[in-house]
């Protein structure tokens, strides 16, 4: 018997090698994170791993995907849930700037033990057909109709992915073509793409036609974990890759690491064949995958997030003139204004990692590997979607981030924040 935690595992190692193969580009960040690790680890022996074993740290990943429909979020949940991947979070793109037209939900572990195993997490963005700041109803009919005629899970599929989570796992021949067949759903497909009917939805959202203009879903990109992000995009640069014009998130300073700083090389140039108009089948490229990186900090309370979301909206270029004068400068200041999450054994106290997403900072990656920015008319926003409406869509729980860290410190003998 493979179990979840097994089968989670194995299958974040094979979208790595797929997505290797696809972008070449991605094995150079995660040697480069590799060194980097190795070489923070060497220099601060004594706090390197205070935020995760450097073992973690190494086989830490997050995915993203992006899907079109409430069915096809289902089925994702269904598919996750089999390697022991719950939603978590919901975060509304939408209201970001510049706006993307997707809501999203992260799929990850929720148990603590389950995380320190692998802490695999896969961030699944939703299109909002239905809102007419983006899709007039004409786009909306016809975008509607070619995502209900696609069908991105097989049914052998979504069936394995059922049983391995009834059952705790799956035996040796079939978690071997589960996670076969669960890879292969997320490679790049080499069918090729209606140009037309690609740059209508072009024309409204990058991202809307990445997600609408093709038959398949794929990898949008898969993130390694570094210690010291900053000498990583030195290091990259170095190298010759074009990185993104600056790191998302908190400032870097000498003070304790928060939430989640992340960046990427830009998005490259990958060839595709496209389908013209009188029938001819064409070579061209699309540049929508980049190469991700992220840093993870300690988790903050609702009363820490809010003075993060109030600095970074004073300061959004990350300057350090608020943060320097105005953030906790301590783990101790942190733990006393209640403004973050630690467990407590045996009178040690331990930050809680945290383990989720920032929507400024998403949204900031998606703008900064796009040509053009996606502008919002004046109109309704449609559907009312909110966390309730994606938990009806996939018919289980979108969890609380704050609630598990808050359980999580309870647990260990803390108060809840």
């Amino acid at each position: 018997m493979a179990e979840i935690h097994e089968l989670r595992s194995r299958f974040a190692a094979a979208l790595s090698r797929t997505y290797g193969r696809e972008v070449p580009a991605y094995t150079t960040l995660v040697e480069v994170t590799g060194q980097v690790n190795a070489d923070f680890l060497a220099a601060h022996p004594d706090s390197a791993e205070r935020l995760g074993s450097i073992a973690r740290v190494t086989a830490e990943r997050h995915g993203a995907i992006r899907v079109g429909t409430a069915a096809e979020m289902h089925d994702v949940a269904v598919l996750f849930a089999g390697f022991g991947m719950y939603p978590v979070g919901f975060y509304d793109l939408r209201e970001a700037t510049p706006p993307v037209p997707v809501v999203s939900t992260a799929f990850r572990p929720i148990d603590p033990e389950e995380l320190a195993r692998n802490p695999f997490r896969v961030f699944t963005s939703m299109l909002t057909t239905a809102d007419r700041r983006f899709f007039d109803a004409d786009l909306q009919r016809r975008l509607d109709g070619f995502l209900d005629r696609r069908r991105l899970f097989p049914d052998v599929l979504l069936s394995l992915a059922r049983r391995a989570a009834d059952d705790g796992g799956l035996d040796e021949s079939q978690a071997q073509r589960f996670v076969k067949l669960a890879t292969g759903v997320f490679e790049l497909s080499g069918e090729p793409v209606d140009r037309g009917w690609y740059r209508e939805l072009e024309q409204v959202s990058a991202v809307a036609a990445d997600i609408g203009g093709v038959t398949s879903t794929h990898i949008n990109h898969l993130t390694p974990r570094v210690l010291d992000i900053d000498d990583l995009y030195a290091r990259m640069s170095a190298r010759g890759i074009a990185m993104i014009d600056r790191i998302q998130g908190p400032p870097r300073w000498d003070g304790p690491a928060v939430l989640l700083r992340q960046t990427s090389f830009r998005a490259l140039a990958e060839p595709r064949r496209f389908l013209d108009s009188d029938g001819s089948i064409t070579d061209g490229e699309l540049r929508v995958r980049f190469g991700e990186v992220e840093a993870r900090g300690i988790a903050l309370t609702p009363a820490g997030r809010t003075l993060y979301d109030e600095l970074l909206g004073a300061d959004p270029f990350n300057e350090n003139r608020l943060w320097d004068k105005r953030f906790p400068r301590s783990e101790d200041d942190l733990e006393q204004r209640g403004m973050a999450y630690f467990t407590y054994h045996d009178g040690v106290r331990a930050p809680i990692v945290y383990e989720d997403f920032l929507p400024k900072s998403a949204a900031g990656i998606f703008r900064s590997n796009l040509d053009t920015d996606t502008r919002a008319t004046a109109g309704e926003s449609g559907v009312g979607y909110d966390r309730d409406v994606l938990a009806a869509a996939i018919d289980r729980e979108v969890h609380d981030p704050y609630e598990l860290y808050r359980r999580q410190q309870q647990r260990s003998g803390g108060t809840g924040s």
